[in-house]
Protein backbone atom coordinates (compact mmCIF):
# COMPACT_ATOMS: atom_id res chain seq x y z
CA UNK A 1 0.00 0.00 0.00
CA UNK A 2 1.32 3.47 -0.88
CA UNK A 3 2.38 5.76 1.90
CA UNK A 4 1.39 9.43 2.17
CA UNK A 5 4.86 10.61 1.14
CA UNK A 6 4.75 8.39 -1.96
CA UNK A 7 1.55 10.12 -2.98
CA UNK A 8 2.58 13.64 -2.02
CA UNK A 9 5.59 15.05 -3.79
CA UNK A 10 5.19 18.30 -1.89
CA UNK A 11 5.66 16.41 1.37
CA UNK A 12 8.49 14.23 0.08
CA UNK A 13 10.69 17.05 -1.29
CA UNK A 14 9.05 20.20 0.01
CA UNK A 15 10.39 22.48 -2.70
CA UNK A 16 12.06 22.16 -6.09
CA UNK A 17 15.50 22.86 -4.53
CA UNK A 18 14.73 20.01 -2.15
CA UNK A 19 14.01 17.79 -5.15
CA UNK A 20 17.36 18.72 -6.76
CA UNK A 21 19.24 17.77 -3.56
CA UNK A 22 17.28 14.55 -3.24
CA UNK A 23 18.00 13.55 -6.85
CA UNK A 24 21.73 14.09 -6.27
CA UNK A 25 21.60 11.91 -3.15
CA UNK A 26 19.51 9.15 -4.73
CA UNK A 27 21.08 8.96 -8.17
CA UNK A 28 24.57 10.46 -7.65
CA UNK A 29 26.88 9.59 -10.53
CA UNK A 30 24.16 8.38 -12.86
CA UNK A 31 23.67 10.38 -16.06
CA UNK A 32 21.23 13.24 -15.51
CA UNK A 33 21.57 15.46 -18.60
CA UNK A 34 22.84 14.79 -22.12
CA UNK A 35 23.05 17.80 -24.43
CA UNK A 36 25.56 17.57 -27.27
CA UNK A 37 29.01 17.18 -25.76
CA UNK A 38 27.71 18.05 -22.28
CA UNK A 39 27.02 15.07 -20.04
CA UNK A 40 26.15 15.80 -16.42
CA UNK A 41 25.54 13.45 -13.52
CA UNK A 42 22.83 14.15 -10.96
CA UNK A 43 25.53 15.25 -8.53
CA UNK A 44 27.10 17.44 -11.20
CA UNK A 45 23.75 18.98 -12.05
CA UNK A 46 23.14 19.85 -8.40
CA UNK A 47 26.57 21.51 -8.21
CA UNK A 48 25.87 23.53 -11.36
CA UNK A 49 22.51 24.60 -9.95
CA UNK A 50 24.17 25.76 -6.71
CA UNK A 51 26.65 27.80 -8.74
CA UNK A 52 23.84 29.47 -10.68
CA UNK A 53 21.90 30.19 -7.48
CA UNK A 54 24.94 31.84 -5.89
CA UNK A 55 25.55 33.93 -9.03
CA UNK A 56 21.93 35.09 -8.98
CA UNK A 57 22.13 36.02 -5.32
CA UNK A 58 25.36 37.90 -6.00
CA UNK A 59 23.60 39.81 -8.78
CA UNK A 60 21.08 41.05 -6.21
CA UNK A 61 18.24 38.57 -6.68
CA UNK A 62 15.93 38.54 -3.67
CA UNK A 63 13.37 35.98 -2.66
CA UNK A 64 10.31 36.38 -4.88
CA UNK A 65 12.13 38.28 -7.66
CA UNK A 66 11.24 37.22 -11.19
CA UNK A 67 13.74 35.80 -13.70
CA UNK A 68 12.71 35.30 -17.33
CA UNK A 69 14.12 32.63 -19.64
CA UNK A 70 13.77 33.09 -23.41
CA UNK A 71 15.73 30.23 -24.92
CA UNK A 72 15.32 26.85 -26.62
CA UNK A 73 15.63 23.52 -24.78
CA UNK A 74 19.21 23.21 -23.59
CA UNK A 75 21.09 22.24 -20.43
CA UNK A 76 21.64 25.91 -19.55
CA UNK A 77 17.86 26.48 -19.45
CA UNK A 78 17.56 23.73 -16.84
CA UNK A 79 20.39 25.10 -14.71
CA UNK A 80 19.15 28.70 -14.98
CA UNK A 81 15.61 27.71 -13.96
CA UNK A 82 16.65 25.45 -11.09
CA UNK A 83 19.24 28.02 -10.01
CA UNK A 84 16.54 30.70 -9.90
CA UNK A 85 14.31 28.50 -7.74
CA UNK A 86 17.24 27.62 -5.46
CA UNK A 87 17.86 31.32 -4.87
CA UNK A 88 14.20 31.85 -3.99
CA UNK A 89 13.32 33.46 -7.31
CA UNK A 90 10.35 32.93 -9.62
CA UNK A 91 10.81 31.53 -13.14
CA UNK A 92 9.06 33.30 -16.04
CA UNK A 93 9.40 31.24 -19.24
CA UNK A 94 8.99 32.97 -22.61
CA UNK A 95 7.93 31.26 -25.81
CA UNK A 96 10.87 31.02 -28.25
CA UNK A 97 8.50 31.75 -31.13
CA UNK A 98 7.59 35.15 -29.74
CA UNK A 99 8.68 38.33 -31.42
CA UNK A 100 10.17 41.30 -29.56
CA UNK A 101 6.91 43.01 -28.68
CA UNK A 102 5.32 39.77 -27.41
CA UNK A 103 8.32 38.94 -25.21
CA UNK A 104 8.63 42.53 -24.03
CA UNK A 105 5.04 42.52 -22.83
CA UNK A 106 5.77 39.51 -20.60
CA UNK A 107 8.97 41.05 -19.26
CA UNK A 108 7.17 44.25 -18.35
CA UNK A 109 4.02 42.56 -17.04
CA UNK A 110 5.94 40.16 -14.80
CA UNK A 111 8.41 42.77 -13.58
CA UNK A 112 11.32 40.43 -14.35
CA UNK A 113 14.65 41.74 -13.09
CA UNK A 114 16.83 39.52 -15.26
CA UNK A 115 16.53 37.77 -18.62
CA UNK A 116 18.42 34.64 -19.64
CA UNK A 117 18.44 34.27 -23.43
CA UNK A 118 20.51 33.18 -26.44
CA UNK A 119 21.63 34.40 -29.83
CA UNK A 120 21.99 32.38 -33.01
CA UNK A 121 19.13 29.94 -32.38
CA UNK A 122 17.52 29.39 -35.82
CA UNK A 123 19.46 32.53 -36.86
CA UNK A 124 17.42 34.57 -34.37
CA UNK A 125 18.97 37.20 -32.12
CA UNK A 126 16.49 37.61 -29.26
CA UNK A 127 18.19 40.70 -27.85
CA UNK A 128 17.99 42.33 -31.26
CA UNK A 129 14.27 41.44 -31.44
CA UNK A 130 13.71 43.20 -28.11
CA UNK A 131 15.80 46.22 -28.96
CA UNK A 132 14.03 46.66 -32.30
CA UNK A 133 10.84 47.33 -30.30
CA UNK A 134 12.22 49.17 -27.25
CA UNK A 135 14.53 52.15 -26.96
CA UNK A 136 15.70 50.79 -23.60
CA UNK A 137 15.91 47.16 -22.46
CA UNK A 138 12.65 46.24 -20.66
CA UNK A 139 14.68 44.35 -18.05
CA UNK A 140 17.55 45.37 -15.74
CA UNK A 141 20.03 42.72 -16.83
CA UNK A 142 20.42 40.31 -19.76
CA UNK A 143 22.61 37.21 -19.61
CA UNK A 144 23.40 35.19 -22.73
CA UNK A 145 23.20 31.46 -22.11
CA UNK A 146 24.65 30.75 -25.54
CA UNK A 147 26.05 32.79 -28.40
CA UNK A 148 27.86 36.14 -28.51
CA UNK A 149 26.98 38.72 -25.87
CA UNK A 150 25.76 42.00 -27.45
CA UNK A 151 26.73 45.30 -25.89
CA UNK A 152 25.10 45.76 -22.51
CA UNK A 153 24.73 42.03 -21.82
CA UNK A 154 26.87 39.43 -20.05
CA UNK A 155 27.73 35.93 -21.17
CA UNK A 156 26.88 32.91 -19.05
CA UNK A 157 30.44 32.06 -17.96
CA UNK A 158 31.15 35.64 -16.87
CA UNK A 159 27.86 35.78 -14.97
CA UNK A 160 28.78 32.62 -13.05
CA UNK A 161 31.99 34.24 -11.78
CA UNK A 162 29.76 36.12 -9.35
CA UNK A 163 29.50 33.04 -7.15
CA UNK A 164 32.51 34.25 -5.16
CA UNK A 165 30.38 36.99 -3.59
CA UNK A 166 27.93 34.48 -2.10
CA UNK A 167 29.06 31.58 0.10
CA UNK A 168 27.54 28.12 0.18
CA UNK A 169 26.39 28.89 3.72
CA UNK A 170 24.50 31.96 2.50
CA UNK A 171 22.96 29.91 -0.30
CA UNK A 172 21.96 27.21 2.18
CA UNK A 173 20.23 29.78 4.36
CA UNK A 174 18.35 31.28 1.37
CA UNK A 175 17.29 27.87 0.03
CA UNK A 176 16.06 26.83 3.47
CA UNK A 177 13.80 29.89 3.51
CA UNK A 178 12.00 28.74 0.35
CA UNK A 179 8.66 27.18 1.29
CA UNK A 180 6.35 24.73 -0.43
CA UNK A 181 3.69 27.41 -0.85
CA UNK A 182 6.12 29.97 -2.31
CA UNK A 183 5.53 30.99 -5.90
CA UNK A 184 7.73 28.93 -8.24
CA UNK A 185 6.78 30.26 -11.65
CA UNK A 186 4.55 32.58 -13.65
CA UNK A 187 3.71 31.02 -17.01
CA UNK A 188 1.91 33.35 -19.38
CA UNK A 189 -1.04 32.04 -21.33
CA UNK A 190 -3.21 33.94 -23.77
CA UNK A 191 -6.98 34.03 -23.66
CA UNK A 192 -10.10 35.35 -25.27
CA UNK A 193 -9.24 38.92 -24.23
CA UNK A 194 -6.17 38.78 -26.44
CA UNK A 195 -3.73 39.78 -23.68
CA UNK A 196 -1.48 37.14 -22.06
CA UNK A 197 -2.14 36.42 -18.38
CA UNK A 198 0.46 35.13 -15.94
CA UNK A 199 -0.54 31.85 -14.29
CA UNK A 200 0.95 31.52 -10.80
CA UNK A 201 1.83 28.11 -9.33
CA UNK A 202 3.82 27.12 -6.25
CA UNK A 203 6.65 24.70 -5.56
CA UNK A 204 4.24 22.38 -3.77
CA UNK A 205 1.76 22.30 -6.65
CA UNK A 206 4.45 21.45 -9.17
CA UNK A 207 5.85 18.68 -6.99
CA UNK A 208 2.52 17.12 -6.10
CA UNK A 209 1.08 17.18 -9.63
CA UNK A 210 4.16 15.78 -11.34
CA UNK A 211 4.90 13.16 -8.72
CA UNK A 212 1.46 11.84 -9.64
CA UNK A 213 2.06 12.31 -13.39
CA UNK A 214 5.46 10.60 -13.40
CA UNK A 215 4.13 7.70 -11.32
CA UNK A 216 1.03 7.15 -13.45
CA UNK A 217 2.96 7.16 -16.73
CA UNK A 218 5.51 4.75 -15.25
CA UNK A 219 8.68 6.84 -15.63
CA UNK A 220 11.71 5.06 -14.08
CA UNK A 221 15.41 5.56 -13.39
CA UNK A 222 16.18 3.34 -16.40
CA UNK A 223 14.49 5.72 -18.82
CA UNK A 224 16.17 8.10 -21.22
CA UNK A 225 13.76 10.93 -21.98
CA UNK A 226 14.04 12.99 -25.17
CA UNK A 227 12.32 16.28 -24.34
CA UNK A 228 11.06 17.75 -27.59
CA UNK A 229 8.24 19.66 -25.89
CA UNK A 230 9.53 23.19 -25.21
CA UNK A 231 10.70 24.08 -21.71
CA UNK A 232 8.65 27.29 -21.83
CA UNK A 233 5.56 25.06 -21.57
CA UNK A 234 4.59 22.88 -18.60
CA UNK A 235 4.80 19.79 -20.82
CA UNK A 236 8.54 20.27 -21.39
CA UNK A 237 9.42 21.95 -18.10
CA UNK A 238 7.41 20.06 -15.48
CA UNK A 239 6.36 16.86 -17.24
CA UNK A 240 9.89 17.03 -18.67
CA UNK A 241 12.96 17.70 -16.56
CA UNK A 242 11.15 18.08 -13.21
CA UNK A 243 9.61 14.59 -13.67
CA UNK A 244 13.04 13.21 -14.61
CA UNK A 245 14.54 14.55 -11.38
CA UNK A 246 11.79 12.79 -9.45
CA UNK A 247 12.35 9.39 -11.05
CA UNK A 248 16.04 9.47 -11.96
CA UNK A 249 15.45 9.42 -15.73
CA UNK A 250 18.09 10.91 -18.02
CA UNK A 251 17.14 14.32 -19.47
CA UNK A 252 17.92 14.74 -23.18
CA UNK A 253 16.86 18.25 -24.30
CA UNK A 254 16.03 18.69 -27.98
CA UNK A 255 15.80 22.24 -29.28
CA UNK A 256 13.84 21.85 -32.53
CA UNK A 257 11.64 19.01 -33.73
CA UNK A 258 13.15 17.75 -36.93
CA UNK A 259 12.42 14.12 -37.83
CA UNK A 260 15.95 13.11 -38.98
CA UNK A 261 17.64 14.66 -35.94
CA UNK A 262 15.09 13.16 -33.53
CA UNK A 263 15.49 9.70 -35.04
CA UNK A 264 19.27 10.06 -34.90
CA UNK A 265 19.18 10.92 -31.20
CA UNK A 266 16.77 8.09 -30.42
CA UNK A 267 19.21 5.68 -32.02
CA UNK A 268 22.38 7.15 -30.52
CA UNK A 269 21.08 7.73 -26.99
CA UNK A 270 18.73 4.72 -26.78
CA UNK A 271 15.78 7.01 -26.00
CA UNK A 272 12.90 5.21 -24.28
CA UNK A 273 10.48 8.08 -23.50
CA UNK A 274 9.17 10.45 -26.19
CA UNK A 275 6.08 12.52 -25.26
CA UNK A 276 4.60 15.05 -27.66
CA UNK A 277 1.56 16.09 -29.68
CA UNK A 278 0.09 13.60 -32.20
CA UNK A 279 1.79 15.44 -35.07
CA UNK A 280 5.18 14.36 -33.68
CA UNK A 281 4.37 10.65 -34.03
CA UNK A 282 2.61 11.14 -37.36
CA UNK A 283 5.74 12.81 -38.75
CA UNK A 284 7.92 9.91 -37.60
CA UNK A 285 5.50 7.34 -39.04
CA UNK A 286 5.64 9.17 -42.37
CA UNK A 287 9.42 8.65 -42.46
CA UNK A 288 10.28 5.27 -44.04
CA UNK A 289 13.92 5.11 -42.91
CA UNK A 290 13.88 5.42 -39.15
CA UNK A 291 17.00 3.58 -38.03
CA UNK A 292 17.03 1.57 -34.80
CA UNK A 293 14.30 3.00 -32.58
CA UNK A 294 13.55 -0.22 -30.72
CA UNK A 295 14.41 1.46 -27.40
CA UNK A 296 11.16 3.50 -27.47
CA UNK A 297 8.66 2.32 -24.87
CA UNK A 298 6.60 5.25 -23.47
CA UNK A 299 4.57 7.94 -25.24
CA UNK A 300 2.31 10.57 -23.67
CA UNK A 301 0.25 12.70 -26.00
CA UNK A 302 -2.77 14.95 -26.18
CA UNK A 303 -3.72 18.53 -27.20
CA UNK A 304 -5.41 17.21 -30.34
CA UNK A 305 -7.49 14.23 -31.48
CA UNK A 306 -5.58 10.93 -31.41
CA UNK A 307 -6.99 8.44 -33.96
CA UNK A 308 -7.14 4.77 -32.94
CA UNK A 309 -5.16 3.91 -36.05
CA UNK A 310 -2.35 6.21 -34.91
CA UNK A 311 -2.19 4.42 -31.55
CA UNK A 312 -2.14 1.02 -33.25
CA UNK A 313 0.64 2.10 -35.61
CA UNK A 314 2.67 3.58 -32.74
CA UNK A 315 2.55 0.19 -31.05
CA UNK A 316 3.21 -1.92 -34.12
CA UNK A 317 5.64 0.28 -36.04
CA UNK A 318 7.31 2.40 -33.34
CA UNK A 319 7.55 -0.26 -30.59
CA UNK A 320 5.80 1.81 -27.89
CA UNK A 321 4.58 -0.41 -25.06
CA UNK A 322 2.74 2.34 -23.18
CA UNK A 323 0.75 5.10 -24.88
CA UNK A 324 -1.28 7.52 -22.79
CA UNK A 325 -3.37 10.58 -23.49
CA UNK A 326 -3.86 13.37 -20.98
CA UNK A 327 -5.65 16.69 -20.65
CA UNK A 328 -4.66 19.81 -18.81
CA UNK A 329 -4.11 23.53 -19.06
CA UNK A 330 -1.57 25.92 -17.62
CA UNK A 331 -4.15 27.05 -15.03
CA UNK A 332 -4.33 23.46 -13.70
CA UNK A 333 -0.53 23.16 -13.28
CA UNK A 334 -0.60 21.34 -16.60
CA UNK A 335 -2.68 18.28 -15.66
CA UNK A 336 -6.39 17.59 -15.08
CA UNK A 337 -6.94 14.04 -16.28
CA UNK A 338 -4.94 11.09 -17.60
CA UNK A 339 -5.51 7.72 -19.15
CA UNK A 340 -3.95 4.75 -17.37
CA UNK A 341 -1.46 2.24 -18.82
CA UNK A 342 -4.12 -0.50 -18.81
CA UNK A 343 -6.58 1.46 -20.96
CA UNK A 344 -7.37 0.09 -24.42
CA UNK A 345 -6.72 1.90 -27.70
CA UNK A 346 -10.33 3.07 -28.03
CA UNK A 347 -10.28 4.66 -24.58
CA UNK A 348 -6.95 6.33 -25.26
CA UNK A 349 -8.21 7.64 -28.60
CA UNK A 350 -11.69 8.72 -27.56
CA UNK A 351 -11.04 10.19 -24.11
CA UNK A 352 -8.50 12.19 -22.16
CA UNK A 353 -8.67 9.86 -19.18
CA UNK A 354 -10.10 10.49 -15.73
CA UNK A 355 -9.13 12.95 -13.01
CA UNK A 356 -5.75 12.56 -11.35
CA UNK A 357 -5.95 11.47 -7.67
CA UNK A 358 -7.48 13.93 -5.18
CA UNK A 359 -8.70 16.26 -7.94
CA UNK A 360 -12.39 16.77 -8.73
CA UNK A 361 -13.69 17.15 -12.27
CA UNK A 362 -17.27 17.90 -13.23
CA UNK A 363 -19.24 18.68 -16.37
CA UNK A 364 -21.62 21.61 -15.74
CA UNK A 365 -24.16 23.75 -17.57
CA UNK A 366 -24.17 27.55 -17.77
CA UNK A 367 -25.84 27.71 -14.35
CA UNK A 368 -22.98 25.64 -12.85
CA UNK A 369 -25.27 22.65 -12.39
CA UNK A 370 -23.66 19.24 -12.90
CA UNK A 371 -24.76 17.51 -16.10
CA UNK A 372 -25.83 13.86 -16.30
CA UNK A 373 -23.23 11.42 -17.61
CA UNK A 374 -23.07 11.49 -21.38
CA UNK A 375 -24.39 15.06 -21.62
CA UNK A 376 -22.04 17.86 -22.79
CA UNK A 377 -21.12 20.83 -20.66
CA UNK A 378 -18.16 22.89 -19.47
CA UNK A 379 -15.31 21.05 -17.77
CA UNK A 380 -14.60 22.46 -14.29
CA UNK A 381 -11.80 21.40 -11.96
CA UNK A 382 -11.18 21.73 -8.23
CA UNK A 383 -8.16 20.61 -6.25
CA UNK A 384 -4.51 21.15 -5.39
CA UNK A 385 -3.64 21.60 -9.08
CA UNK A 386 -5.69 24.78 -9.55
CA UNK A 387 -3.46 27.84 -10.01
CA UNK A 388 -2.99 30.49 -7.33
CA UNK A 389 -4.46 32.95 -9.78
CA UNK A 390 -3.39 35.28 -12.57
CA UNK A 391 -0.49 37.54 -11.64
CA UNK A 392 -1.73 40.97 -10.54
CA UNK A 393 -5.10 40.35 -12.19
CA UNK A 394 -7.75 39.62 -9.54
CA UNK A 395 -10.60 40.34 -11.96
CA UNK A 396 -9.47 37.69 -14.45
CA UNK A 397 -8.79 35.31 -11.56
CA UNK A 398 -12.34 35.73 -10.25
CA UNK A 399 -13.69 35.05 -13.72
CA UNK A 400 -11.71 31.81 -13.98
CA UNK A 401 -12.14 30.43 -10.43
CA UNK A 402 -15.57 30.65 -8.85
CA UNK A 403 -16.39 31.21 -5.18
CA UNK A 404 -16.40 27.47 -4.51
CA UNK A 405 -12.90 26.99 -5.90
CA UNK A 406 -13.87 25.49 -9.27
CA UNK A 407 -11.62 26.40 -12.19
CA UNK A 408 -13.75 26.98 -15.28
CA UNK A 409 -11.65 25.64 -18.14
CA UNK A 410 -13.75 26.98 -21.00
CA UNK A 411 -13.54 23.53 -22.61
CA UNK A 412 -16.66 21.54 -23.45
CA UNK A 413 -16.66 17.84 -22.68
CA UNK A 414 -18.66 14.73 -21.89
CA UNK A 415 -18.06 12.40 -18.92
CA UNK A 416 -18.85 8.71 -19.26
CA UNK A 417 -19.95 6.22 -16.61
CA UNK A 418 -16.30 5.54 -15.70
CA UNK A 419 -15.66 9.28 -15.11
CA UNK A 420 -13.48 9.47 -18.21
CA UNK A 421 -13.84 12.74 -20.12
CA UNK A 422 -13.95 13.46 -23.82
CA UNK A 423 -13.21 17.05 -24.87
CA UNK A 424 -15.71 17.80 -27.62
CA UNK A 425 -15.40 21.55 -28.17
CA UNK A 426 -13.63 24.65 -26.95
CA UNK A 427 -15.79 27.30 -25.39
CA UNK A 428 -12.85 29.70 -25.48
CA UNK A 429 -12.74 29.68 -29.30
CA UNK A 430 -9.14 28.44 -29.19
CA UNK A 431 -7.56 26.20 -31.80
CA UNK A 432 -4.38 24.13 -31.56
CA UNK A 433 -1.54 24.41 -34.09
CA UNK A 434 0.92 21.53 -33.79
CA UNK A 435 0.37 21.37 -30.03
CA UNK A 436 0.43 25.15 -29.45
CA UNK A 437 -2.70 26.95 -28.25
CA UNK A 438 -3.68 29.75 -30.65
CA UNK A 439 -6.26 32.30 -29.52
CA UNK A 440 -8.23 34.11 -32.24
CA UNK A 441 -8.75 37.28 -30.18
CA UNK A 442 -5.02 37.75 -29.75
CA UNK A 443 -4.31 37.17 -33.46
CA UNK A 444 -7.18 39.44 -34.48
CA UNK A 445 -5.80 42.25 -32.29
CA UNK A 446 -2.44 41.91 -34.02
CA UNK A 447 -4.01 41.92 -37.50
CA UNK A 448 -5.88 45.14 -36.74
CA UNK A 449 -2.50 46.87 -36.50
CA UNK A 450 -2.04 46.28 -40.23
CA UNK A 451 -2.52 49.63 -42.01
CA UNK A 452 -4.97 48.22 -44.57
CA UNK A 453 -7.19 46.09 -42.32
CA UNK A 454 -10.36 47.46 -40.71
CA UNK A 455 -11.80 44.24 -39.27
CA UNK A 456 -10.49 40.72 -38.76
CA UNK A 457 -11.90 37.38 -37.63
CA UNK A 458 -9.78 34.26 -37.22
CA UNK A 459 -10.93 30.65 -37.07
CA UNK A 460 -9.10 27.35 -36.85
CA UNK A 461 -9.38 25.04 -39.84
CA UNK A 462 -8.24 21.40 -40.19
CA UNK A 463 -4.71 20.76 -41.41
CA UNK A 464 -3.29 17.31 -42.12
CA UNK A 465 0.18 18.04 -40.72
CA UNK A 466 -0.48 20.58 -37.92
CA UNK A 467 -3.92 19.42 -36.78
CA UNK A 468 -5.34 22.93 -37.18
CA UNK A 469 -4.12 26.24 -38.60
CA UNK A 470 -5.53 29.74 -38.64
CA UNK A 471 -7.63 31.25 -41.40
CA UNK A 472 -8.19 35.00 -41.22
CA UNK A 473 -11.16 36.80 -42.75
CA UNK A 474 -10.32 40.48 -43.16
CA UNK A 475 -12.27 43.57 -44.20
CA UNK A 476 -10.12 46.27 -45.85
CA UNK A 477 -10.11 49.85 -44.61
CA UNK A 478 -11.98 52.34 -46.77
CA UNK A 479 -10.02 53.06 -49.93
CA UNK A 480 -7.45 50.34 -49.21
CA UNK A 481 -6.83 46.99 -50.87
CA UNK A 482 -5.49 43.89 -49.11
CA UNK A 483 -3.09 41.37 -50.60
CA UNK A 484 -3.45 38.04 -48.67
CA UNK A 485 0.17 37.00 -49.29
CA UNK A 486 1.42 40.37 -48.06
CA UNK A 487 -0.69 40.06 -44.89
CA UNK A 488 0.74 36.62 -44.16
CA UNK A 489 4.30 37.89 -44.72
CA UNK A 490 3.57 40.91 -42.48
CA UNK A 491 2.14 38.65 -39.77
CA UNK A 492 5.29 36.50 -39.79
CA UNK A 493 7.25 39.59 -38.82
CA UNK A 494 4.88 40.53 -36.01
CA UNK A 495 3.87 37.34 -34.24
CA UNK A 496 4.97 33.83 -33.34
CA UNK A 497 4.84 31.46 -36.30
CA UNK A 498 2.10 29.23 -34.92
CA UNK A 499 -0.21 32.27 -34.62
CA UNK A 500 0.31 33.37 -38.23
CA UNK A 501 -2.78 32.65 -40.39
CA UNK A 502 -1.93 30.19 -43.15
CA UNK A 503 -4.80 31.55 -45.22
CA UNK A 504 -6.29 35.04 -45.58
CA UNK A 505 -9.73 35.64 -47.11
CA UNK A 506 -10.62 39.23 -48.06
CA UNK A 507 -14.34 39.95 -47.54
CA UNK A 508 -16.55 43.03 -47.78
CA UNK A 509 -18.15 42.36 -44.39
CA UNK A 510 -18.08 39.81 -41.57
CA UNK A 511 -21.27 37.86 -40.73
CA UNK A 512 -22.78 39.22 -37.50
CA UNK A 513 -25.64 38.29 -35.20
CA UNK A 514 -28.20 40.77 -33.82
CA UNK A 515 -25.85 41.86 -31.04
CA UNK A 516 -22.96 42.45 -33.43
CA UNK A 517 -20.98 39.31 -32.59
CA UNK A 518 -19.10 37.63 -35.44
CA UNK A 519 -20.73 34.35 -36.46
CA UNK A 520 -17.62 32.24 -36.67
CA UNK A 521 -19.50 29.05 -37.46
CA UNK A 522 -20.50 30.68 -40.76
CA UNK A 523 -16.85 31.43 -41.50
CA UNK A 524 -15.93 27.81 -40.79
CA UNK A 525 -18.75 26.70 -43.09
CA UNK A 526 -17.35 28.88 -45.88
CA UNK A 527 -13.97 27.18 -45.53
CA UNK A 528 -15.54 23.72 -45.59
CA UNK A 529 -17.51 24.59 -48.73
CA UNK A 530 -14.32 25.64 -50.51
CA UNK A 531 -12.34 22.56 -49.41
Amino acid sequence: MSTVTELRGDLTWGTVPGLVRSAAQRFGDREAVVDGDVRMTFSGLAAAVDQASRALMSSGLKRGDRVAIWAPNCWEWIVAALGTLGAGGVVVPINTRFKGREAGFILERSGAQLLFTVSGFLDIDYVDLLRSEYSEDPVERIVMLRGPAPEGTANWSTFLLGTEQTSMAELGKRTAEVASDDLADIIFTSGTTGKPKGVMTTHGQTLRVFEVWSRLVGLTDRDRYLIVNPFFHTFGYKAGFIACLMRGATIIPHAVFDVPSVLKRITEEKVSVLPGPPTLYQSILNTPKRGDISSLRLAVTGAAPVPVELINRMRSELTFETILTAYGLTESTGVVSMCRPTDDAETISNTSGCAIPDVEVRIVDDANKEMPRGEPGEIVVRGYNVMQGYYQDPHATAEAIDADGWLHTGDIGVMDARSYIDITDRKKDMFIVGGFNAYPAEIENELLAHPSIAQAAVVGVPDERMGEVGCAFVVPRSGESVDPDEVIAWAREKMANYKVPRRVEVVEALPLNASGKVLKFELRDRIREKS
